[in-house]
């Protein structure tokens, strides 16, 4: 298991040699643009860290993949003590896309080894698990509901709503909304419906 986490650390460091300060910045602003609902000003991404919890976590967990040692080592310090301080169980090598949302400031759990797309939302005791480092793929435009029990080997797919208190088992296609234990599809209505202010990749020029 340490040899597996290492193996993690390891090529999350590769993959992060050329992230500049901007790009980093720019998974800032799009997760503050998921709080406020507008592109962020530099003085509006002030007030969004002083104001909520979750974004307090994330501001440094993006500034800690920064090629910079100058800026990722005291990043990847303070992402420590605010994981500690707020049990937001998220390591800085996860690789988890723009416009991360975490309501309620946690607690939850994300292992390392899983992917998360773009617009995420993540409420209160949610898990994304993995006792092999193999833990679940998560689309895009994703709701993650209260208290909902993700286990390793999952994908799922683009737009999908899972209720609170699930407990997911194998994948799930893109666009319905499942519920239960173990969680089984309950709708195909409105995929995504309560993800709101959706960061747009494009604005980030990708």
């Amino acid at each position: 298991t340490k040899l597996k986490l290492q193996e993690v650390f390891s090529n999350s460091n590769k993959s992060l040699r050329r992230m500049t300060f901007k790009e980093c910045f720019e998974y800032v602003r799009s997760d503050c643009y998921r709080y406020e609902g507008k592109v962020p000003s530099f003085s509006q991404v002030l007030q969004c860290y002083w104001n909520e919890v979750g974004f307090r976590f994330t501001f440094w967990f993006r500034l800690a993949k920064c090629s910079n040692p100058i800026i990722s080592i005291p990043a990847r310090i303070i992402a420590r003590h605010k994981r500690h301080k707020y049990h937001i169980e998220i390591l800085w090598p996860t690789k988890i896309g723009y416009g991360l949302f975490i309501k309620h400031g946690g607690p939850c759990v994300i292992n390392a080894s899983a992917v998360i797309g773009n617009t995420v939302d993540i409420f209160q005791y949610a898990t994304i698990g993995s006792s092999f480092f193999h833990a679940a793929h998560i689309g895009n435009d994703v709701y993650i509901g209260p208290s909902v029990s993700i286990v390793e080997g999952v994908n799922i797919g683009d737009g999908v709503t899972i209720g609170a208190g699930a407990v997911v088992v194998k994948d799930v296609p893109g666009g319905v909304t499942i519920a239960g234990v173990p969680a089984k599809i309950i709708s195909h209505k409105e995929p995504g419906r309560l993800v709101v202010n959706k960061w747009k990749v494009a604005r980030s020029g990708k």
